[in-house]
Order: C-alpha cells, then sequence, then structure tokens
C-alpha cells in the first residue's frame, strides 16, 4: 500500500484562511474529533497516516485544525478507526467551510436571491458553465493554481450550480457578449459540450438567456461586467467592473445605475429566442 505523502501537505489549496473565522472554527472541531478518535483506538499518527494513504505531516495538520481534510480522508479515517459512520458523517459539516470563503459568500448570495442578472464580456458566467469549461478556465490563471487549488475551486464552482434546482426557482437573466460563445476556451470540442450546455440552460422556464452581438454600434455595457441580485426583502446587491471601484454595493440610488445600464444591455441585446437560434448556428459552424 502505498502512502501519499505529497496529497495536499505542501499545496496551499486545502489551507484553512485563518480570517474564515467559521471555517477555522468548523476545522478546528473536526481535527480534534479525528485527533480523538485516533488515540482512543490507540494508533500513533504515523501508523494511521499509513492506513489511510497520507502522510504522517498531513494528519498532524488536520488534527491541528491547519488543513481541510477531504471528504475521502474522512471515509477512510471512519474505515480504519471502525467509527461505524460517525466520521464519515463529519462531511456534511464540512462541506459548508471547504470551499473559500469568499465563494461561499458568494453561493449564499446566490441562493437566497429571487432575481439574478448578469452581463459578461470576457467568458461565459460561472453558473451556466460545464465543468470542463471551468476547468480549462481555471488552468488559465496565472499564477497557475497548483493541483489541490484547481480542485477546490472547480467543486466551488459546479456546486453554486444547484440554484437551477431551487424550489421556487429564482428568475435567471444572462447577457453574454458574442466573443464569449466564440473563444475556445479547452479546445473545440469543450466550446461544443459548452453551447449545447447553453442551449439547454436556456430552455428553462426561470432563465432567460441573450447574446449581445459584436457588431453593436451601440453598446451600455462597454464598462463591463455587470452582477445584480435581488431579494425576497426587497433588498439588492450588485457590482460592475466600471462602477463604483468594482465593490459590491447595496445602496438604493447605486442599484438603480447599474439596473439602469443592465436594462439598457438587455434592449441593446438579441432576444431571448434570436439569441437560441444564434447559439444554435454557432454549434453548427463549430
Amino acid at each position: 500500500m502505498s502512502v501519499d505523502s505529497s496529497d495536499g501537505t505542501e499545496e496551499p489549496g486545502w489551507d484553512v484562511d485563518p480570517e474564515d473565522e467559521q471555517g477555522v472554527a468548523v476545522v478546528a472541531a473536526l481535527g480534534r474529533q479525528l485527533k480523538a478518535w485516533r488515540e482512543s483506538a490507540g494508533m500513533r499518527a504515523a501508523d494511521f497516516g499509513a492506513a489511510v494513504q497520507y502522510g504522517e505531516d498531513q494528519v498532524r495538520k488536520v488534527e491541528a485544525g491547519n488543513r481541510i481534510s477531504r471528504p475521502e480522508y474522512l471515509d477512510r479515517a471512519d474505515e480504519v478507526l471502525g467509527a461505524g459512520g460517525k466520521i464519515a458523517a463529519m462531511k456534511a459539516d464540512l462541506e459548508q467551510v471547504r470551499y473559500p470563503k469568499k465563494i461561499r459568500d458568494l453561493q449564499n448570495r446566490e441562493a437566497k436571491a429571487v432575481e439574478i442578472g448578469t452581463y459578461n464580456n470576457h467568458n461565459i458566467h460561472g453558473l451556466l458553465q460545464t465543468e470542463e469549461y471551468a476547468a480549462a478556465l481555471f488552468r488559465m490563471r496565472r499564477p497557475a493554481y497548483s493541483p489541490d487549488e484547481l480542485e477546490r475551486n472547480l467543486a466551488a464552482r459546479m456546486a453554486r450550480k444547484s440554484i437551477f434546482e431551487r424550489s421556487p426557482a429564482p428568475s435567471l437573466s444572462f447577457v453574454q457578449e458574442e466573443v464569449t460563445l466564440r473563444r475556445r476556451i479547452g479546445g473545440t470540442m469543450v466550446l461544443r459540450r459548452q453551447l449545447e450546455h447553453l442551449l439547454g440552460v436556456a430552455q428553462l422556464p426561470q432563465v432567460e438567456f441573450q447574446v449581445m452581438p459584436t457588431d453593436r454600434e451601440d453598446h451600455a455595457g462597454m464598462g463591463g461586467l455587470i452582477e445584480l441580485l435581488k431579494f425576497e426583502d426587497g433588498s439588492g446587491v450588485g457590482r460592475s467592473e466600471g462602477a463604483f471601484h468594482s465593490r459590491p454595493i447595496s445602496l438604493p440610488r447605486q442599484l438603480r445605475i447599474l439596473e439602469l445600464r443592465y436594462g439598457i444591455i438587455r434592449a441593446q441585446a438579441l432576444t431571448p429566442r434570436e439569441s437560441r437560434a444564434f447559439v444554435e448556428e454557432l454549434l453548427g459552424e463549430t
């Protein structure tokens, strides 16, 4: 049996962010429980690491609350220590903090929103991405993500897509710049499958999908990306690359500016029906 002594031990992707208070508390509590189980079984950290196919250093970091344990680590620990599912059940708690805080915050806002509207000019919006398209995007990042960081961020992005399964469903509006549908992120076949996925999502009753053609002479989105989220109590939050220093805003007078720009963008873009036909044509050319 080989010991995976390098699995995440030296990589930064599964470190606990010291500023993430919730994450620190959950991971520390889980580490203490794992250590207690191991010591009750009379196993040294090195022996336990060999049994679960992880290095001793990784085991000690997890038990000290300095590392986020992978779900499979908990599965192996449960089996080795004969916990009867009690350790594996901790995955539910870990699931709440295994993604970076800023991504969890975004996912929480999306989960509460009753309306989401976005204009995207660099790449296809995260909620619309296939896993292989998202992975290709993350691999382009410079400085490059470590394998652990890539895995963690990819899992977080895919988890956000649960918004399409919500009931009642939120109202979702996407405007994509034409170039984002032509750029062959990940290669031709990755793009083809991404376009096919877009067509499927665009058919959902809660989704309005539009394309902004490159040949438009008038374009209210030249300031860059826009995101708008509205909540059941009437409040909202927004962000734009071209306004308010790209910071999230929630003041009604500021939101009205982004809402105005987004409304004009939607009026200038192709209609949802025209946009689906446009994507179908692109798919035929790809």
